[in-house]
């Protein structure tokens, strides 16, 4: 059975430099809580070690979908099914300042009791809220982003570079 979430946030900062730090997939242990270490393997592939119910898992997982400022999307390639999205929207905030707002949903087959009770009851969802709330509080007290890559992908190709 696959579970789905959704969490959104409004972040102060410009589509770009929200959308740019996103594209750092190796900076996401500083504020996703059940991701212990991603690394970059090449523009559309990642490996990540995740902790989830005291359980570390690893898999892989490619970037499907990736227009600059707009839109990431990837999924597992390996192990158990998790498929993600992530969209940047531009907003002006009533003091005039610019925002992204952030709008992050993912899918997953929960594994074992732990995993589908928390589903069931929104552990999950809150962990995701939390999790966007931590990616705010980073890229807000930085005052900007720790890198970008301005490439495109689409159905899991590199099809414009970032240079």
């Amino acid at each position: 059975m696959t579970t789905t979430l959704t969490a959104e946030i409004d972040v102060e900062a410009p589509v770009d430099a929200v959308y740019n730090q996103w594209t750092q997939f190796e900076s996401f242990p500083e504020y996703l809580g059940a991701v212990k270490v991603v690394q970059q393997i090449d523009d559309v592939r990642t490996r990540w070690t995740v902790s989830i119910g005291g359980r570390e898992e690893a898999f892989y997982a490619d970037v499907v979908e990736q227009v600059p400022d707009q839109h990431i999307a990837w999924q597992s390639t390996d192990g158990i099914f998790h498929a993600g999205s992530v969209d940047f929207e531009p907003r002006r905030s009533e003091a005039g300042v610019d925002e992204t707002h952030v709008r992050l949903r993912m899918d997953w087959e929960p594994q074992g009791i732990l995993e589908t009770l928390g589903a069931a009851v929104g552990i999950d969802k809150a962990q995701a809220q939390m999790d966007l709330q931590r990616f705010k509080t980073f890229i807000e007290k930085r005052g900007g982003e720790t890198g970008g890559w301005r490439g495109e992908i689409h159905d899991g190709r590199k099809t414009a570079s970032d240079e």
